[in-house]
């Protein structure tokens, strides 16, 4: 069979059981990480091995398989530490960078449709897994034994300093989510902050959150594209929305981002990137999770910042932050699974379960970072060291805790 040939001559790094269909087993490899691989449709191998990048998250999905009792994740370990990813420079194929343009086609409709396909699933998903705040981004982890809810507002608070905030200033919130952030600047620096989501349902869960907490003065969320927005701020914040504009609009966004922000303003973009050279998005999350997404190499993001007349003024990469951020959310996802099947069924409740340990494993064992861009349009507007971002935090001899009066909306 050709995926026994293909794993007979792969599995180097950690073993793996493949039991099939018809009770028989096999054994790759030897020695840790043990997984295993229990398929139920002989179809899938054959599948699997034709297609690898789509069809091991479609016949996931489909029921086809299961990874044994330890889960996913020591499976997608096994896989990932054998196998090269796609977008590796000696396995990508030519006609796959053909297509990045047409993957990535991100015009003002296609945006809209682009997000409303995850963004616009009802409140109550996010709400089961996320944070009581809903972050729904990599959460900053500044020590061992902080919990997800201390971790998302430490980077909130991470942010707030690294924004260089002052009272009364105007921020422009380029995909502002379900509002977190945005009430979080407001309250922690008396700022008045502008949120922009193309998202129908962030916009009336931010919108009724910023009035629940008596902010309307001070905070506004809009239902528009950045591209269609008009002002001048002095600070411009974005978090988790780069990963959906496109490697085409790299150079549209951060002009954008030049042309609303003042002549001494500071800007901080935080995305998902990688640590290996531009590729193309993988064709099941593509698919499934974000459609129009992708995640942007160094190189591409930096090339559009340098076009754009702003100033690098310090690049911050945050390597397995993201990675403990997904496995509280699968582990939290897990405990009312059967709640979501009821609600939404099996198949999706495999889609998501697969989308977060992959996205995990991507973070562990692939190329996946996270870069936070802090720009400016002035060599004097950051301080030329980083001292300021490491103060101790108010009421916070140790390091644990984040600020003292935050509160949840």
């Amino acid at each position: 069979m050709q995926i026994e040939r293909l794993l007979a001559g792969k599995i180097r790094k950690g073993s793996l059981l493949l039991s099939f269909p018809d009770g028989r087993q096999r054994q790759f490899g030897d020695g840790e990480p043990q997984a295993e691989w229990r398929f139920h449709d002989p179809k899938a191998l054959a599948k699997i091995a034709a297609d690898p990048e789509f069809m091991l998250g479609q016949t996931y999905m489909d029921g086809a398989w299961d990874a044994g009792e330890q889960g996913l994740l020591p499976l997608l370990k096994v896989l990932m530490q054998n196998f090269p990813a796609a977008g590796d420079a000696k396995a990508r194929a030519w006609w796959q960078l053909l297509l990045k343009p047409i993957q990535q086609w991100n015009r003002l409709a296609a945006s809209r449709r682009n997000v409303a396909r995850h963004y616009d699933l009802d409140e109550s998903l996010f709400r089961h897994f996320l944070d009581r705040d809903m972050q729904y981004s990599c959460a900053y982890f500044r020590s061992a034994a902080m919990e997800l809810e201390a971790a998302q507002q430490a980077k909130c608070e991470h942010i707030r300093r690294k924004l260089l905030l002052s009272h009364d200033m105007k921020v422009l919130d380029i995909g502002c989510g379900w509002g977190g952030l945005a009430i979080f600047l407001a309250r922690e620096a008396g700022v008045r902050v502008t949120g922009l989501t193309l998202s129908r349902e962030q916009y009336r869960v931010a919108s009724e959150r910023v009035q629940r907490a008596g902010l309307e003065g001070q905070v506004e969320i809009r239902l528009e594209d950045y591209r269609e927005h008009s002002g001048r701020y002095d600070r411009i914040v974005s978090v988790g929305m780069f990963e959906h504009v496109g490697a085409p609009y790299f150079r549209t966004y951060f002009d954008h981002v030049y042309g609303l922000m003042r002549s001494d303003g500071v800007a901080l973009i935080h995305t998902i990137g990688r640590t290996s050279p531009p590729t193309t998005t993988n064709p099941w999350i593509r698919r499934y999770i974000f459609p129009g997404g992708y995640i942007p190499a160094m190189s591409e993001a930096m090339e559009a910042v340098e076009k754009s007349g702003l100033i690098t003024a310090d690049i911050e990469v945050l390597r397995l932050h993201y990675a403990r951020t997904l496995a509280a959310w699968q582990q939290r996802f897990q405990l009312v699974r059967d709640r979501i099947a009821m609600e939404k069924g099996e198949r999706f409740c495999r889609m998501w379960e697969f989308y977060l340990a992959s996205s995990e494993a991507s973070f562990r064992w692939r190329d996946l970072v996270v870069f936070q861009l802090q720009l400016s349009n002035a060599l004097t507007a950051v301080p030329t060291t980083r001292d300021y971002l490491y103060r101790p935090l108010r009421g916070d001899a140790d390091g644990g805790s984040v600020v003292s009066t935050m509160r949840v909306v």
